[in-house]
């Protein structure tokens, strides 16, 4: 008896008749989440009264807003807080990854729950007890402050071992083979082929960092010590009704994040793609 052939889902012709229905819905859904950006990029250029009239588009909002929000100083502190913060995290991370992903130990799937606990806590609930062991080791008003509590990070951890046993064990036992050790494994291997995953890691820490308000609100009160979120923030107090300054300090605080994403997209998409998915 002849086996009977399976039917595919869709035919060639009704895949044909979706693609263009599916690029159309995937413009449209892009133009529907960049509306806000448009909205606040148009408004940014106009005079400061808020209308056009006979001044047409000017550049005048974001020189002003830059020396008005004094955001040099909040961008080379923001800059340092979340590099650093960012190269913390892509070592603590590597290191417990890598642990957690090759090595075998007692306990290491009780030490690998505890982790993804960590992720189900807001960060919120546990300021307190940050803010008394910041006060206790003399770090309030400092960038120990605002690096420190967020130097290692779970999600980072989870996202290296993932991706880590996507790598063929093969790898590391020709470079031990040729004398290498774990940390030489780890920096010469390990890390080459895991560079999708640390991209993905560098901008998701890296961004959050940038965009975090609650650290420098809670942690700090030093006007030398002002991120470009909590400049922003003062900002707005200042230029409630000037919607064109506001507007032009949302653009000064938000381009450096969309030109970082802009060019790490590629491997930041493959960093997802393809961590969990093991060989």
């Amino acid at each position: 008896m002849a086996q009977e052939k399976t039917r595919p889902f869709l035919d060639h012709g009704a895949i044909g008749l979706l693609a263009p229905a599916s690029v159309a819905f995937l413009f449209a859904g892009a133009g529907f989440m960049l509306l806000p950006l448009g909205v606040v990029a148009v408004t940014s250029f106009l005079p400061s009264d808020g209308l056009m009239g006979d001044t047409g588009w000017t550049w005048q909002n974001y020189h002003q807003a830059w020396l008005q929000g004094n955001f040099l100083l909040a961008f080379a502190n923001s800059t340092l807080v979340a590099l650093v913060v960012t190269g913390g995290q892509i070592v603590t991370s590597a290191l417990a990854g890598y642990a957690l992903a090759r090595l075998h130990f007692r306990g290491r799937q009780a030490l690998l729950l505890i982790i993804l606990a960590t992720l189900v806590i807001p960060f919120q609930m546990l300021a307190i007890p940050i803010f008394l062991v910041l006060k206790w080791g003399h770090l309030i008003n400092t960038y120990g402050a605002l690096i420190l509590p967020t130097i290692a990070n779970g999600f980072g951890i989870f996202l290296l071992k993932q991706y880590f046993q996507t790598i063929p064990v093969e790898l590391e036992e020709a470079a031990a083979i040729d004398g290498a050790n774990r940390l030489q494994i780890l920096w010469r291997v390990m890390f080459p082929l895991a560079r999708p995953a640390l991209v993905t890691l560098f901008l998701f820490t890296f961004i959050g960092e940038w965009n975090d308000l609650f650290k420098p609100l809670v942690f700090t009160t030093r006007p030398e010590l002002q991120t470009v979120q909590l400049a922003l923030a003062e900002f707005q107090e200042q230029f409630t009704s000037s919607w064109s300054l506001l507007m032009a300090a949302v653009v000064i605080a938000t381009l450096p994040v969309i030109l970082l994403f802009l060019v790490g997209q590629r491997q930041f998409i493959r960093g997802i793609a393809t961590t969990g998915l093991k060989n």
